[in-house]
């Protein structure tokens, strides 16, 4: 194997699973459970990389081995890897939305779900917080749908990295933050990306995931 991926159940590391799949790198998964009390990752993940988050790959056949974290340098290390597929475009405006899509995702998007899910936890004084939440994730999900009413895929007619980037906010925003059938471009999106073997081979594989 060349490529340990170090998983987190119900994870963000659940793309990077799907983007190996779609690229054919092999790979190997280590799986870790969260704790069940606080729903953090295990201190086992320290071992492998100061932070101890998942997402975290080995590329052990890198010189002396490389360790690598964070999502999005993953999954361009893995573009890399794999000569540019699931990379930048070649027209210079869906390039442009390639990056922006890429970095959007976890700059931009995740916050605010983050924020409404530690809000929800939180009795009364979260509750009347969320309500304040809503708009500003209401806000992306208004301009994505825009975006995929516009195109079939993030930087345009293919499928890039980053859309495998996008699949987790809007997974999560299905699941808890108020994506829905008003937005049908945005729903056609994740049941298209659902639907691929990649994907589905990569749920097979990663275990409990609850935002599919």
């Amino acid at each position: 194997m060349t490529i340990i991926v170090h998983h987190l159940e119900n994870s963000r590391s659940q793309r990077i699973l799907w983007m190996l799949e779609e690229l054919g790198l092999p790979y190997e998964i280590k799986r870790y459970e969260r704790n069940k009390a606080t729903m953090l990752a295990p201190p086992e993940l320290k071992r492998v990389h100061p932070l101890g988050k998942s997402p975290v790959i080995e590329d052990i056949d890198a010189d002396g081995g490389r360790v690598i974290a964070e999502t999005g340098a993953i999954v361009e290390y893995l573009v890399e890897k794999a000569d540019g597929r699931l990379g930048a475009p070649a027209h210079r405006d869906a390039v442009l939305r390639y990056r922006q899509f890429l970095h959007y995702a976890e700059g931009s998007m995740m916050p605010p779900l983050l924020l409404k899910l530690v809000l929800a936890r939180i009795p009364l004084f979260g509750k009347k917080a969320m309500k304040r939440i809503q708009p500003m994730i209401d806000v992306h999900l208004d301009y994505v749908e825009s975006e995929l009413a516009a195109r079939p895929w993030f930087a345009g007619e293919e499928m890039t990295a980053a859309d495998v980037m996008m699949s987790f906010p809007l997974e999560a925003a299905r699941s808890r933050a108020g994506l829905d059938d008003s937005r049908p471009a945005t729903i056609a999106w994740l049941d298209k990306v659902h639907s691929r073997p990649a994907y589905q081979v990569a749920l097979e594989k990663g275990g409990p995931y609850a935002y599919a």
